[in-house]
């Protein structure tokens, strides 16, 4: 196979030696639909000697068959691994390749050009340290060029190659590739991309890929692999302030304890000092752990355990930083964020934010704006669909300790995650922690939930009736609040009508509306039950997540999912309010059950079939659940 070393032969230690210390460049290939990325990697691969002879064989008998070149070796299908790939002639999915020279060892990225696949081009840059955007000579700069150019700079790689492919097609022009860079250089400059190297090239013909081609004798640059041999891409990281997110607590027995981690950014060696993030603990670092032995400094890119001196408490998520320059910490943050997911992104809307080897709930609190990649213009925006970039501002559950992403990726990119399905929804890029989140701060008060609840002689619940509209919830909910006022309680009813008369008089029944209603009610009830007191909730509250939401925020066994289970054939006979005639008819939009989804609960306390099940009789089901606090068959 393979780059053949003559070391192979005379040494083979000394060989593995070298190629194990060789420096690792990571590097994607993107740009428009059909600009030559697959064939333009199969081209590097074929000659760096990395295909295996039967691999070869393979190749040439896929060219005959489903080739684009005639019969020739069509290189493209190296990394067009999908069978719908081949079929169409496009890339998909990622398809990342390992090949070397005497040099340095490389991983390529090879990234799909279409627009509906562009969340698969930002899980290809987010480890590159340098990026080859390909435009068709032929073509020119289009939009997908524009937009993953946009994204290559947002994703912080400032190494770039401008490779304009398929110079043969246009007789390589120097016309043609100049007109070519003075546009490119215009947009680049918008986006910040200041630097780039611009390289005529054929992938299919070889020219100009591992050695300069004599076709194009006004070129003096250097050919694809040159460059990439020598891009310098270790920015040094060592000469950052340390930092390093523990990754496991290492406790093998009762006479080690130590803290293993990937070190980000920085050096650190034993006698520094250090702080444990978020809680700003600080200690000095005692041993430098590996399976090779105690190490006198550990850098940017170890795997290491630390041991420290003190006994401080440290976690899984937590970060080992330089203790005379920490990250901040922060609950609040402004951030680029990237929808990857066909639900589209609602504003208050709970998800999991996983950043570093930390996770915490968070809420996407306002989008500020949607970029449009191909003018740069910032649009206004209340939500964020498939594909698109955004700027918002973001709120987490915990404090997390962070670096910008511009100065630190491990510390500063994070991804959204859906709490029910665990999508991957999202992707985003911290810039700073909102000034707010520095500035407020919890106040202790002496008086606690405990002690008011034991005023009132009751354990403090929210009852939360949810169902399709004319199922029968405030009726019920009403019913069971006067049994418990009967029976002494102090209770507070939520009704989800009366409520849009004041707190939320300015939302409407929009998805993004309807997020925001549950958010600020499950605030309210939250409150109450801190008062002491058994709320009552009746919302239709259409979306598990925002129910899972509210459960949340309360204490254990403190949330109780009443299902008021009405079939919708049944809601729409009673209609005593007239909406789903008005929604039938066209004139109420966004009504649950007619033209915007209900998700029923999947694991509710109590089910209350209303097609069995009188009002009064459930209303004298649940309070008996509440008092005896369990499921007595309901």
């Amino acid at each position: 196979m393979a780059h053949q070393s003559d070391l192979i032969a005379e040494d083979i230690e000394a060989y593995l030696h070298q190629h194990e210390h060789k420096s690792l460049l990571r590097f994607l290939t993107c740009g428009s639909v059909d600009d030559g990325k697959s064939t333009l990697i199969g081209r590097l691969l074929y000659d760096s000697k990395m295909i295996f002879e039967d691999q070869l064989a393979a190749l040439e008998a896929d060219s005959k068959k489903v080739g684009t070149q005639g019969g020739d070796i069509d290189f493209a299908l190296l990394v067009d691994g999908l069978a719908a790939e081949r079929e169409q002639g496009i890339t998909i999915d990622v398809a990342y390749r390992f090949f070397s020279t005497d040099k340095r060892k490389f991983i390529v990225a090879d990234t799909p050009g279409h627009e509906q696949y562009t969340r698969n081009m930002v899980t290809g840059a987010s480890t590159a340290d340098a990026a080859i955007i390909l435009i068709d000579a032929r073509k020119g700069v289009l939009t997908q060029t524009r937009r993953h150019s946009y994204l290559v700079s947002l994703l912080g790689i400032r190494h770039v190659v401008l490779a304009i492919n398929k110079m043969d097609l246009v007789d390589w022009s120097k016309e043609v590739f100049d007109t070519i860079v003075a546009e490119y250089r215009e947009f680049a400059a918008q986006i910040g991309l200041t630097e780039f190297t611009a390289i005529p090239m054929s992938a299919l013909k070889g020219d100009n890929i591992t050695e300069a081609s004599a076709k194009a004798p006004w070129y003096s640059g250097p050919p694809l692999m040159r460059w990439l041999e020598d891009a310098p891409v270790e920015d040094d990281l060592r000469e950052q302030p340390f930092r390093m997110p523990v990754q496991w607590v290492n406790r093998p027995n009762l006479d080690f304890r130590g803290f293993s981690g990937f070190v980000s950014s920085g050096v650190v060696r034993p006698g520094d000092r250090v702080k444990a993030l978020p809680s700003g603990r600080e200690s000095t670092v005692a041993r430098i752990v590996t399976m090779g032995g105690d190490l006198d400094e550990a850098v940017a890119g170890q795997s290491v355990t630390l041991t420290l001196q003190d006994e401080i408490d440290v976690s899984r998520g937590d970060v080992l930083a330089a203790a005379k320059a920490p990250p901040a910490v922060a609950d609040q943050f402004e951030a680029t964020l990237v929808w990857f997911d066909d639900e589209a992104m609602l504003p208050g809307r709970p998800y999991l934010l996983k950043l570093g080897a930390r996770t915490v709930g968070a809420q996407v609190t306002e989008p500020k704006y949607k970029v449009n990649v191909n003018t740069l213009e910032h649009l206004a925006a209340k939500r964020l669909e498939l594909n698109e970039i955004g700027v918002v501002n973001l709120s987490t559950d915990a404090p997390l300790a962070f670096d910008a992403y511009a100065e630190n990726k491990d510390l500063g990119g994070f991804i959204l995650i859906d709490r029910i399905s665990n999508r991957t929804v999202g992707a985003g890029m911290l810039h700073f922690a909102l000034r707010r989140s520095q500035n407020i701060h919890w106040q202790a008060l002496d008086v606690s939930k405990q002690a008011r609840a034991a005023q009132k002689g009751q354990t403090p619940r929210v009852v939360w009736f949810t169902g399709l509209s004319g199922a029968g919830k405030s009726t019920i909910a009403n019913m069971v609040e006067k049994r418990l006022l009967a029976d002494g309680k102090h209770t507070y009813l939520l009704d989800g009508d009366n409520v849009r008369h004041g707190l939320n008089k300015d939302l409407g029944f929009t998805e993004e509306d309807r997020v925001e209603n549950i958010r600020r009610v499950g605030e309210v009830a939250k409150l109450m039950v801190d008062a002491g007191l058994i709320v009552l909730t009746a919302f239709i509250s259409p979306f598990r997540a925002e129910r899972r939401m509210v459960r949340e925020l309360m204490g254990e066994r403190e949330f109780v999912e009443v299902f008021v289970d009405t079939p919708i054939v049944e809601a729409e006979r009673r209609d005593v309010k007239g909406l789903y005639k008005k929604a039938r008819a066209g004139e109420l939009k966004n009504f649950t059950g007619v033209d915007s989804p209900y998700e029923p609960p999947e694991n509710p306390e109590i089910r209350i079939d209303t097609t069995k099940t009188s009002p009064e009789e459930a209303a004298e089901l649940i309070f008996q659940w509440l008092e005896a606090g369990f499921d007595p068959g309901i």
